[in-house]
C-alpha cells in the first residue's frame, strides 16, 4: 500500500467532461472525446463521464435517422473502444444505438478495449423545446438483454450496474438526463441496490437559472441516496438555432460540491475530484432506513445485473484532488459560519430554557474560569434568561481561584460577570484544599512542591462540590462547561465541573467551535466595549485548567502540551466519530488539510495567531494520544454524562444519543492500524 495515494484510502478519482462537439460529425467527437480521456489517463482518473449524444451531437434532430449517421457513430465508438486498452480510466459516452428496429438513447461504458454494458435513457421528454420521442424508444422495459455494438455483444438495458472486482466500493450506475428531472429517477434504485457513484450523461440546454436547479438535483440525489454524483452537460459545438448550451459539469458528495467546471467554456474542460466511496458505504450501513429502503426496492423485484471489471489501481504517490478542511465542525465560508453559529447558539439557549422552564428551578450555579468553555455557558445563560424574561442577577457566578489561578484570568473572569450583570462572587479554595491535601498526608501540605494529579484534583474538586452546595442552599441548577473535545479525550476529573453538571449547555460543542461562537455572539449581541474587550482577551488566553503552578520559566500549565493540538483532534474525532473511517485514513486526510500553513489555504476569518501546520509524525504521535485516551479511558465518564443539546451534524457524545460504547473497552486494534498502516515520516 502507497500511504501516499488516494487510491490506497477508499478514494476513487472522478471526471466529469464537456468536450468540444461537432454536429453529425462523430469521428471528430471520438478524437475530442479521447484527447480528454488521454488527460484524464495522465491524472489517474478511474471514471470520466461525458454529455449525452456527445458521440453524434444531441442537437441534430432528423439526422438521427439517417443510417449514414448511425454507422458512423458505431465506428466512431469502435475507435474509442481500441484506443481505451492503453487507458485507465472507465469511459462514459452517449451514443444514439439502433436495436431490433428501434433507436435508443444510450450510454456506452467502455474500459481497456471492451463495452461493459449498454443503459438506454429510461424518460424521453416531449415538451416545450424537447422533441425526442420522434426519434428515440424508452428503455423503460429494457431489461434483461443484449446489443451488438461495434462487433461487440454486451449488456444491455436499465438494468446494469458496475464494479471493479479488484477494488472495493468502486460501483456506478449510469442514467441520462431527464432521467434525474422526475420522480423515481433511476439513480434511486441503482443505489439501493449498491452502487455508490452515481453518473448522469446530460445535453441540457441552457435557460436562466436552469445551472442553480441541475446543481440543486446533483446534490440532492447525492445526499438522499448516501452516494456521489457526476453530471456532465453538453458544451460548445452544440447547435444554436434555437437553443444555447453552457457546458456545465459538476461532482457532489453527500449533498457537498466537490467541483465544477466553468460555463459557457470556449474549448473543452473537466472537473476532477477524489470521491470516498468508502465513507459512503460507512454511511450507508449505519444508516438503517437506508437499508430498510434498499430492502422494499429489492422484494419489489427491482433486481439489477452487476457487470464486473478489472481496474488496474495506480501504485503511484498522487496529491489528493480534494479539499479537506482542516476544522470540519468549522465551516470555511464565513456565511456558512454565520448560520451554524447562529444555529448552534440558540440550540443551546432553548435546551436551557426547556431544562428552567421544567423544573421550576429559576436559579443558576456556574463557576467562571475566565476560560473559553465557562465564559461560552455564561454567554447562553445570560442570553436564555434575556428571552424567558428573568433578571441575570438570578444567574449565580463563582469564580474560585486556587494555586495556579492567574491575575490576568481571574481579572478576565471578574469583567465578564460585571458586564453580564449577573451575581458575583469569589471563593478563595486554597485554604481548603491544603486542609484536604493535609488530611491526606500530601507533601505539598508539608511545603514540598509536588504537583501531581490529586494535587490538581483536589482543587477540581472543591469547585464542584462548593457549585453543588451552593445550588442546593440556593434553589439553583449547577450548569455544566465542558465541551465536546475534552469529553471526546476525557480531559476532565470524573464527578467534577468538566464532567458533571445538571445540565450542560456545551456537551456537544468541540472547541474548534467555541472560539467562533463567541466571537459570533460578540458581533450578534453587541455588548459594550469593555465586555467586547473582556471577551477578546478570554479568546487570545492560553488553554489551561491552571491547576499546577508556573515553573521557573513562568510558563503556565498548558492542555495541549499535555494532551495535544485541539486542531487535530477535532479532525480526528468528527471522522472516528461521524463516519467511522480508519485512523490510517483519518491521518492520511490530516496530512493533506495540514501539511500546508500558506495563507492561502485557510478561512479568512480565522486569527492570524491560530495558524499552524503539522507533518505526519506529529499527527500520528497525537492521533495515538487521541486513541488512547478516546477508547481506553474516557468512556466510563461519557456514561455518566449529564444531559445537554446537540448542536452539530458532526454528532454528539450522549451514551443516550449518538456514541454507545462499552465503559471497559479499549482502543488496541484502532492503535495498532495506526501504528501498522501509518509510516514514522
Amino acid at each position: 500500500m502507497n500511504f501516499h495515494s488516494p487510491y490506497s484510502h477508499g478514494f476513487i478519482r472522478g471526471a466529469a467532461c464537456t468536450p468540444v462537439c461537432e454536429l453529425g460529425d462523430p469521428d471528430f467527437n471520438a478524437r475530442a472525446t479521447l484527447d480528454l480521456a488521454r488527460e484524464g489517463h495522465a491524472r489517474s482518473v478511474a471514471l470520466m463521464v461525458f454529455p449525452e449524444l456527445g458521440i453524434s451531437g444531441y442537437s441534430i434532430d432528423d439526422l438521427l435517422g439517417q443510417d449514414v449517421l448511425l454507422d458512423a457513430v458505431e465506428s466512431a465508438l469502435a475507435t474509442i473502444v481500441e484506443e481505451s486498452k492503453a487507458l485507465l480510466p472507465v469511459l462514459l459516452v452517449g451514443a444514439p444505438l439502433r436495436h431490433e428496429g428501434r433507436l435508443f438513447n444510450c450510454a456506452v461504458v467502455i474500459h481497456a478495449g471492451r463495452i461493459l454494458g449498454v443503459v438506454p435513457k429510461t424518460h424521453i421528454p416531449n415538451y416545450r423545446e424537447f422533441y425526442e420521442k420522434r426519434w428515440f424508444a424508452s428503455g423503460r422495459s429494457v431489461r434483461d438483454m443484449m446489443i451488438s455494438v461495434a462487433g461487440q455483444s454486451v449488456p444491455f438495458g436499465i438494468d446494469l450496474q458496475f464494479a471493479a472486482e479488484n477494488i472495493r466500493d468502486f460501483i456506478f450506475h449510469v442514467e441520462i438526463c431527464e432521467d434525474v428531472w422526475l420522480p423515481a429517477p433511476p439513480s434511486d434504485f441503482g443505489a439501493m441496490a449498491g452502487a455508490l457513484i452515481l453518473t448522469n450523461l446530460s445535453a441540457s440546454n441552457i435557460t436562466v437559472g436552469k445551472a442553480e436547479m441541475r446543481k440543486l438535483l446533483c446534490a440532492t440525489q447525492s445526499a438522499r441516496n448516501f452516494a456521489a454524483y457526476l453530471y456532465s452537460a453538453a458544451g460548445p459545438g452544440e447547435s444554436t438555432t434555437d437553443l444555447a448550451w453552457d457546458g456545465q459539469a459538476c461532482i457532489y458528495e453527500l449533498g457537498d460540491l466537490l467541483g465544477e467546471t466553468e460555463r459557457f467554456p470556449a474549448g473543452p474542460q473537466m472537473c476532477v475530484a477524489d470521491i470516498d466511496v468508502e465513507r459512503l458505504r460507512l454511511e450507508r450501513m449505519r444508516t438503517g432506513t437506508f437499508n430498510d429502503a434498499a430492502t422494499l426496492h429489492l422484494t419489489a423485484g427491482k433486481t439489477f445485473r452487476r457487470v464486473l471489471f478489472d481496474f488496474e489501481r495506480p501504485q503511484e504517490t498522487l496529491d489528493l484532488e480534494r479539499a479537506i478542511q482542516r476544522y470540519p465542525f468549522v465551516p470555511a465560508d464565513p456565511k456558512r459560519l454565520d448560520q451554524d453559529c447562529y444555529e448552534t447558539f440558540n440550540i443551546q439557549v432553548q435546551g436551557l430554557m426547556k431544562r428552567l422552564k421544567s423544573t421550576g428551578i429559576k436559579r443558576l450555579c456556574i463557576g467562571i474560569s475566565g476560560g473559553l468553555d465557562s465564559t461560552h455557558a455564561l454567554l447562553v445563560a445570560a442570553k436564555a434568561y434575556d428571552q424567558l424574561g428573568w433578571p441575570r442577577t438570578d444567574i449565580l457566578g463563582f469564580t474560585m481561584p486556587g494555586f495556579a489561578t492567574g491575575d490576568d484570568t481571574k481579572s478576565n473572569a471578574w469583567a465578564l460577570m460585571r458586564g453580564m450583570g449577573i451575581t458575583a462572587e469569589e471563593v478563595d479554595i486554597k485554604p481548603l484544599a491544603t486542609q484536604l491535601l493535609h488530611d491526606l498526608k500530601h507533601p505539598f501540605s508539608g511545603g514540598e512542591p509536588v504537583y501531581d494529579v490529586t494535587f490538581e484534583n483536589v482543587q477540581a474538586g472543591l469547585r464542584t462540590d462548593f457549585l453543588f452546595r451552593a445550588a442546593n442552599q440556593r434553589n439553583a441548577l449547577v450548569l455544566g462547561t465542558g465541551d465536546l473535545s475534552e469529553i471526546a479525550l476525557g480531559w476532565s476529573t470524573y464527578g467534577v465541573g468538566d464532567q458533571m453538571s445538571h445540565y450542560n449547555v456545551n456537551a456537544s460543542v468541540p472547541k474548534t467551535l467555541i472560539q467562533h461562537l463567541i466571537r459570533w455572539v460578540i458581533e450578534a449581541e453587541s455588548f459594550d466595549d469593555e465586555t467586547n474587550a473582556t471577551l477578546q482577551r478570554i479568546l487570545n488566553t492560553l488553554i489551561s485548567p491552571e491547576l499546577v503552578p508556573a515553573g521557573a520559566d513562568g510558563a503556565m500549565q498548558s492542555t495541549e502540551d499535555k494532551i495535544g493540538p485541539y486542531d487535530l483532534h477535532d479532525f480526528t474525532l468528527y471522522y472516528l466519530t461521524r463516519f467511522g473511517l480508519k485512523p490510517s485514513k483519518i491521518a492520511y486526510m490530516a496530512l493533506q488539510a495540514w501539511k500546508d500553513a500558506g495563507a492561502g489555504a485557510w478561512p479568512s476569518h480565522f486569527p492570524e495567531e491560530k495558524k499552524r501546520q503539522f507533518d505526519l509524525p506529529v499527527i500520528k504521535r497525537w492521533m495515538e494520544t487521541f486513541l488512547f485516551r478516546f477508547f481506553t479511558i474516557s468512556q466510563f465518564k461519557r456514561s455518566a454524562s449529564p444531559n445537554g443539546p446537540k448542536v452539530t451534524s458532526g454528532g454528539s457524545l450522549s451514551p443516550r444519543g449518538d456514541w454507545r460504547a462499552p465503559s471497559d473497552g479499549n482502543g488496541r486494534i484502532w492503535i495498532k492500524e495506526l501504528k501498522d498502516n501509518v509510516p514514522d515520516a
